[in-house]
């Protein structure tokens, strides 16, 4: 079940087009702040190559980290060289834009990180910031945090020097009586107003917290979605074939997937048989690949250990795949 030529040129090309287009500053300072057939492989193990240990409650229904991703920090001296704005063409996962991106972004990754802190009705948010690239009349540009303001309301939050704010929601208590109801935090405020700030320079990005309504009272709380530059972490995948039932030669391989790498693109861009060319499609019954749409199912995986590392699937996914529960779409598991 080797992958053919064509098939070959049509990934790279699919990959080609997604390479993204760089913006250009300039550079300165301001510092004041399937339904598948039995011939699909099977994900024999997951190892994520680090010492930390790996629990079902580190990684689960809450998509958070399986280990302390603070390990792969990197030092604010690389972390200034490596932020990059990326022009990126619309996708099934976000919508077209600028992006902020890592100039090294086979070796370093952008890690979404969120945080909660109580809004004080005296000050705001108590960030310092500095732009390392702009010089744009769009507005365009590269702002990350150059420090926290001592007792202010963002101090000890987990904000660290380097972070690029993309998103800042306030929200407000919804009744006195939610702390009370067992609601995970987030459920306990209602959303008031949200702006994007992700690739803004100093100015543009300082307009944008201006335009935030003043607090009017202490129930209120900022919620910050942040970008963090991080080295990526490496994935051990082994992968087996039911060779008695297929009939296949496949014997057991082992490969090295980065974090955040989907795992259908990277089995096929190392080689490895995915899509059952004998699987019926689980959106009209036909044969043939979707293309990584996620509607066909020919790419599903039996995960027998190590799913924990993996995001939780969607809704949909599992619809799909509720007859096996412990399968997952090569497409969608990353």
């Amino acid at each position: 079940m080797a992958m053919t030529t064509t098939a070959l040129l049509i990934l790279l090309l699919l990959v080609a087009i997604l390479v993204q287009e760089s913006l250009a500053f300039i550079p300165h300072s301001n510092s004041v702040r399937a339904r598948s057939s039995f011939l699909a492989p099977a994900i024999q193990d997951m190892k994520s190559k680090t010492s930390a240990a790996v629990t079902d409650e580190d990684y689960g229904s809450d998509d958070k980290p399986a280990v302390d991703m603070n390990q792969y920090n990197l030092p604010l001296d690389q972390i200034l060289e490596e932020w990059t704005a990326n022009l990126m063409e619309k996708t099934f996962r976000r919508k077209a834009g600028v992006y902020l991106g890592a100039k090294s972004a086979k070796d370093i990754m952008v890690d979404p990180v969120q945080v909660m802190f109580q809004r004080k009705t005296d000050s705001g948010l108590g960030i310092l910031l500095e732009e390392i690239a702009g010089g744009r009349e769009d507005g365009l540009g590269i702002t990350v945090v150059s420090g926290l303001v001592e007792d202010g309301a963002a101090d000890g939050c987990g904000i660290q020097e380097g972070d690029s704010i993309s998103a800042i929601s306030v929200k407000r208590l919804k009744t006195s009586e939610a702390t009370e109801e067992g609601l995970e935090e987030d459920d306990k405020y209602d959303a008031i107003v949200s702006v994007s700030t992700e690739c803004l320079g100093y100015d543009a990005t300082v307009d944008k917290i201006l335009s935030l309504p003043a607090a009017e009272g202490e129930e209120e709380i900022f919620v910050l979605s942040m970008n963090r530059l991080r080295r990526r972490p490496r994935v051990e995948v082994t992968i087996q074939y039911p060779n008695k039932e297929s009939g296949q030669k496949q014997k057991e391989t082992t490969i090295e997937l980065f974090s955040g790498e989907n795992l259908r693109g990277g089995m096929l861009a190392r080689g490895v048989d995915l899509n059952d060319p004998l699987a019926r499609r689980f959106d009209n019954g036909g044969s043939g690949s979707c293309g990584a749409e996620g509607r066909c199912g020919t790419c599903a995986v039996s995960i027998l250990q190590g799913g924990e590392l993996l995001n939780p699937s969607s809704v949909q996914e599992q619809q799909m795949l509720k007859e096996n529960p412990h399968w997952r779409l090569g497409c969608r598991a990353v």
